[in-house]
């Protein structure tokens, strides 16, 4: 199949710069990329972007998938309809599943499922401790040859140090990157928000934002003594970010990364106990809000993510406490990172090397690139396109999303994975 798009914007992550110009796929590949006014062949198959922006499709580094287990919460056949919709055209899957993808079986079993079910490329990542509790080590080896990118144990902080410091070892022999959630373990459970006036005033469970600082202090201790490769899941705090410039001045192997809700959103948003607010880290204050963003603009956080978690109706129609943490995030990623355009917090180039480039840098992948030869994963989007976001409309199975209700701009007009449209907005 071979395909002109014509009269588009093209943002490339890597040059971090923006042309007008024609892309050429053949064979699911970027083939060619030209001046606007190139001549085309006769009979060519076009496309009209009509000045509308083209760009590298977003690599999601960390979305939750339900299978197994929990297929009425979110299915690869859902996520990976919801993904097209939102622009997203590899998922990189977390492995906190019921039960956790910790065994090459099993990793064998949910990749062969998303590749029959999902529109989008699925890479998935495994376990790091059998059943994510922290005491043994998976068999790192043999995942890897089955197919894991990365290697996590998500949300659950591994308490014991020399269980991870020897995951660590084993992980840096084999070149397996690690990824890691900083956190403080004690100091953060059972907190519900982030300790301030706001959260004294409401009467709930809170943690400080250095429970954070801490964790992060410990597994760059850690990284330093093992020499590992290793990347933060998400850094949301401005007391965070001191650290992570020395490690990266030191020379060690670390990146880091922050979900779009920390991004666009603070602890303020909880207001009356709104459960869809209610994530892990909780919602940040304006300062860390802004002190991070400013931190992915320089290019001190590496990637940004969905962070996409969906849960039922049932576990977040609890009191706020009891609820289950989490949003969903594949579709409204896009819209909600051009907030951060929209309000001068960075660039689209910029924005895209966080969306795009970085993640598939880190993990090895051939896509986040806006050149000849790379895959044909593209997103067309309409940067300034204005709508109210209705969770109603989403393609999740779960519509837990915090921006139900809002004023938001962008819009996917299509979505293309190596070459072939997969999605088509309006």
């Amino acid at each position: 199949m071979t395909l002109y798009l014509i009269n588009a914007k093209l943002i490339d992550p890597e040059a971090g710069d923006i042309i007008t110009g024609t892309v050429h796929i053949a064979d699911g590949k970027i083939a060619q990329i030209s001046a606007a006014d190139a001549p085309l062949p006769a009979g060519a198959e076009v496309v009209d972007c009509k000045g509308k922006y083209l760009a590298p499709g977003i690599v999601d580094l960390g979305v939750k998938v339900c299978e197994p287990g929990e297929r009425h919460k979110e299915s690869y056949r859902s996520a990976g309809l919801a993904a097209a919709a939102g622009g997203v055209t590899t998922m990189i899957t977390r492995p906190d599943t019921s039960p956790a993808i910790d065994s090459p079986e099993v990793l064998e079993f949910v990749t062969r499922r998303a590749n029959e079910a999902s529109p989008v490329h699925v890479v998935p990542m495994a376990a790091l401790t059998k059943g994510r509790d922290g005491r043994e080590m998976t068999e790192i080896g043999f995942l890897m040859d089955a197919g894991a990118a990365a290697f996590t144990d998500c949300d659950h902080v591994i308490t014991d140090t020399k269980v991870f410091a020897r995951a660590l070892t084993y992980a840096r022999s084999l070149g397996a990157l690690v990824i890691a959630h900083p956190q403080e373990p004690v100091l953060s459970a059972g907190a519900a928000t982030t300790s301030g006036k706001f959260a004294s005033l409401r009467g709930l469970p809170a943690v400080s934002p250095m429970a954070e600082r801490m964790g992060l202090d410990r597994d760059i201790a850690l990284i330093e003594m093992t020499g590992a490769r290793y990347h933060a899941d998400q850094i949301t705090t401005a007391r965070a970010l001191p650290a992570l410039a020395r490690a990266k001045a030191n020379g060690l192997d670390i990146t880091a990364g922050v979900g779009i809700h920390h991004l666009t959103l603070n602890a303020l948003d909880v207001a009356d106990y709104r459960t869809f607010f209610k994530l892990k880290p909780p919602l940040r204050d304006e300062d860390d809000r802004i002190a991070v963003a400013e931190a992915v603009a320089s290019g001190l956080i590496d990637i940004i993510c969905s962070m996409h978690t969906p849960q039922d109706e049932e576990s977040k129609r609890l009191p706020f406490e009891e609820a289950a943490s989490g949003a969903v995030g594949l579709e409204t990623l896009l819209p909600a990172a051009l907030r951060l355009v929209h309000a001068d917090l960075m660039d689209l180039p910029t924005l895209w090397r966080a969306m795009s480039f970085n993640p598939a840098k880190r993990l090895g992948l051939p896509g986040g690139r806006m050149a000849e030869g790379a895959p044909a994963d593209l997103v067309l989007f309409d940067a300034n396109a204005p709508f109210v976001m209705d969770r109603a409309t989403l393609r999740s199975k779960s519509r837990n999303t915090p921006f139900d209700g809002m004023r938001m701009q962008g819009k996917v007009l299509r979505t293309f994975v190596s070459g072939t449209c997969v999605f088509e907005g309006h």
